[in-house]
């Protein structure tokens, strides 16, 4: 279809008055022509050049410092007129059903962030014993996770400024989705961690990508409410990680084994669903333009015309108003698209984004450690006890053996778990059959004893003398030991928390243009500051899930406003690098919120939460004396 140079709508006035008479737009800038500026330099002389400026005694400006300032005032008000007229443009557009499109797609690549942050918590619990790891090992894996997200945060957020939002967001999705496949494979623990490591990575960019990509499509009256909502895609991938898990991983059944060699167990199913989100907004990502913002940024001037044309007639063809032309005059195509080349050199201004990640990671660790207490306050203790000619054919839980004596005795078939033997004698036993978990003979002497077919191997015996004891048909590597090592309160936790994200969703959207980001994320931090010291009654299980949920619903107002804020405060040029950078620093405080936190569970209560009541109560203040963006054109 041929371009018309005049705007027209049957039926509606001219949108191409733009550069006409009559209420339109003159892009024409106000500079002083080559003549004046010759004329002026003849008559002025040359004895600036080698002679002070009178005028610096008394403080006077020198005119050609003046110059300076009147033009370098001209470009920014024109660079905000043409903010301004851009702004135009896309209300023409209208929002409708290309913007709903790229809102499910960006939203996938959401959901795929935060599906990534759960995926390793929930399947370590199955991986460790079917990689063998270590407790360094599972802290390793832990660790990755985050450090490659905010690596990938690093890189994409500065690429997407440079090479495009889209480009980069489709090969930051390809990335991830090639590596989780792969790891799911991986039969050791250096490539599941390598693997791990690039797929992070991959998936580090869509946040920083995903808001600007999508602010750029959005009118000012729309962006506020809309990227509110796009942020419930996070809360979605929680949602869907926990779910997920709670259906898959529990079904030991649900893999395929090749031998001893190659193991495909229920949790390696769960890493290919989890990926899932992730392919799905890869293959809808091909589908969808260029940010137009960005062409314009890089003088691609035909291509962004082009792309604002297929939003119009998208959405107004959705509408049943198919006739609706979208065409500018020559004189405004020319103006608007080459102003756009110029460089922002306007100051930055910062937002305070002190993160509170480790209060979230403190929960889970508090409830583990709960776990524990309640394990601990079970635990049956036997002390000098002497068993002889004994046929054991019962399991063996939460028991600890001091200075036992074991003589002839059998233990077949049987499961031994979370069981300690301490300084005990075992002499002419036999161990067949066994499985175990978290089971150690220490300080012990084994003479004449046989250990057939058992997962006990040298890292179970800590300090202990072997005389005459042999190990027979032993199982190699590591196994899963039964569907109970799967705690389902794991699963439970994270989705609760999830949903319980899902009304502070609601309200900060439907709030955010009339309430405005700067009071809803200085209320938001400040009301989470005062939940914090009800962790002082968390004396359970059940207190500590309903105060991550209070916490959780309260606190994601802070962030959906926070996300907002840093497209409006940033220019086009900037605004995915410091995405990325911020969305860095966030995970570098996940991973130190995490460590520091952790270890103070089950010592003090005390620090971390003056430790969380101060960061927040600190974010909201400085939150507060940001300026409100709601009536701020996208620079």
């Amino acid at each position: 279809m041929e371009m018309k140079r005049h705007a027209t709508r049957k039926g509606v006035d001219s949108y191409g008055s733009y550069g006409e008479g009559g209420g339109g737009y003159d892009y024409q800038a106000d500079y002083p022509s080559q003549e004046e500026d010759a004329a002026s330099d003849v008559t002025e002389g040359h004895d600036e050049e080698d002679q002070m400026y009178e005028g610096e005694y008394q403080g006077i400006p020198h005119p050609d410092e003046v110059k300076a300032a009147q033009r370098a005032a001209r470009v920014i008000s024109e660079l905000e007129e043409l903010s301004q007229q851009y702004e135009e443009i896309m209300e023409d557009c209208g929002h409708g059903k290309f913007q709903w499109t790229l809102f499910i797609v960006l939203g996938l690549a959401l959901m795929a962030d935060g599906v990534e942050c759960f995926v390793v918590s929930f399947a370590l619990p199955s991986a460790e014993k079917d990689l063998c790891l270590s407790n360094a090992d599972k802290g390793m894996l832990g660790l990755i996770v985050f450090l490659s997200m905010m690596a990938g945060a690093f890189l994409w957020g500065g690429l997407a400024d440079k090479v495009g939002r889209r480009r980069c967001l489709l090969v930051a999705l390809a990335i991830n989705c090639v590596f989780a496949f792969l790891s799911s494979f991986a039969q050791g623990y250096g490539f599941f961690l390598f693997f791990r490591l690039l797929s992070g990575i991959g998936i580090g960019g869509t946040v920083p990508i995903v808001y600007s990509y999508f602010s750029e499509f959005l009118q000012m009256d729309k962006r506020g409410e809309h990227l509110s909502w796009l942020c419930m895609f996070w809360m979605v991938g929680g949602i869907y990680a926990s779910f997920t898990a709670w259906g898959i991983i529990p079904r030991y059944g649900w893999g395929f084994s090749m031998g001893t060699e190659f193991q495909f167990h229920s949790w390696r199913v769960f890493i290919l669903v989890a990926a899932l989100p992730a392919i799905a907004s890869l293959v809808g990502l091909t589908f969808m333009p260029e940010s137009p913002r960005f062409l314009l940024e890089n003088a691609k001037h035909d291509e962004a015309w082009m792309i604002l044309k297929q939003v119009h007639d998208t959405n107004w063809r959705a509408k049943g108003q198919p006739e609706k032309v979208f065409t500018v005059s020559d004189e405004t195509h020319t103006n608007i698209f080459f102003r756009f080349e110029q460089v922002l050199n306007e100051q930055m201004q910062r937002s305070s984004k002190f993160l509170y990640y480790g209060l979230s990671v403190w929960f889970p660790d508090m409830i583990k450690h709960l776990q524990y207490e309640e394990n601990l306050s079970k635990v049956k203790v036997f002390h000098k006890e002497r068993v002889e000619n004994f046929h054991f054919n019962f399991s063996l839980e939460n028991q600890i053996h001091k200075e036992g004596e074991y003589i002839h005795d059998k233990f077949i078939s049987i499961e031994i778990k979370s069981v300690k033997f301490e300084d005990s004698l075992f002499e002419d036993c036999r161990f067949e059959d066994i499985r175990s978990t978290d089971t150690v003979f220490e300080n012990c002497t084994i003479r004449s004893t046989v250990f057939y077919n058992t997962d006990l191997w040298e890292e179970k015996f800590i300090d202990c003398t072997m005389e005459n004891t042999s190990f027979e048909h032993n199982k190699l590597g590591c196994h899963l030991d039964t569907v109970e090592e799967n705690d389902v309160l794991i699963y439970l936790v994270s989705f609760l928390g999830s949903l319980a994200v899902l009304p502070g969703n609601i309200i900060s959207a439907l709030f955010m243009e009339k309430i405005g980001r700067v009071k809803i994320i200085g209320g938001s931090m400040l009301i989470s500051a005062g939940c914090t010291f009800f962790l002082f009654l968390s004396s359970s299980q059940s207190a500590i899930i309903a105060l991550q949920c209070l916490f959780c619903g309260v606190s994601v107002a802070a962030w959906n406003g926070i996300e907002v804020v840093t497209v409006e405060l940033y220019p086009t040029s900037k605004r995915a690098t410091a995405f990325g950078v911020l969305n860095a620093l966030c995970k570098l405080a996940a991973v130190l919120g995490s460590s520091i936190f952790a270890s103070f569970v089950g010592i003090t209560k005390a620090v971390p939460i003056l430790l969380s009541f101060t960061a927040l109560v600190c974010g909201g203040l400085v939150a507060l004396k940001l300026p409100d963006t709601r009536e701020k054109v996208l620079q």
